[in-house]
């Protein structure tokens, strides 16, 4: 079983720039997939992007209003993942979480078994 903890977010500018961090413990995340998902106040909760695990290592986008601005990444030897976000707006504001299913990735958030706590993200001037 593996458990996740998010870090990174933040209150910033629009504009601005952060990098959210997941790290896994107890099972190394190449064994998953890693989704990042955020859920805004009195919105559903949305994907973002994931990485594939635990040969592929691809990478997919969910969110259209996120593309050509936020990249996930992995690091094996610090089991961790990544969300590097550039350019943020308001909109982006919300909690990030990142969560990890055995399989390919998955747009929904049902087909994910293993969930971190979630970091605040927000964007504001």
């Amino acid at each position: 079983q593996v458990q996740l903890v998010e870090s990174g977010g933040n209150l910033v500018r629009p504009g601005g720039s952060l990098r959210l961090s997941c790290a896994g413990s107890g099972s190394t995340l190449t064994a998953y997939s890693l989704g990042w998902f955020r859920q805004a106040p009195g919105k559903e909760r949305e994907g973002v992007s994931c990485i594939s695990g635990p040969t592929t290592l691809s990478t997919l986008t969910f969110a259209d209003s996120v593309k050509g601005r936020f990249t996930t990444s992995r690091d094996n030897a610090n089991n961790t993942v990544y969300l590097q976000m550039n350019s943020l707006s308001p909109d982006d504001s919300g909690v990030y979480y990142c969560a990890a299913r055995l399989g390919t990735c998955s747009r929904s958030s049902n087909n994910y078994n293993y969930w971190g706590q979630g970091t605040q993200v927000t964007v504001s001037s």
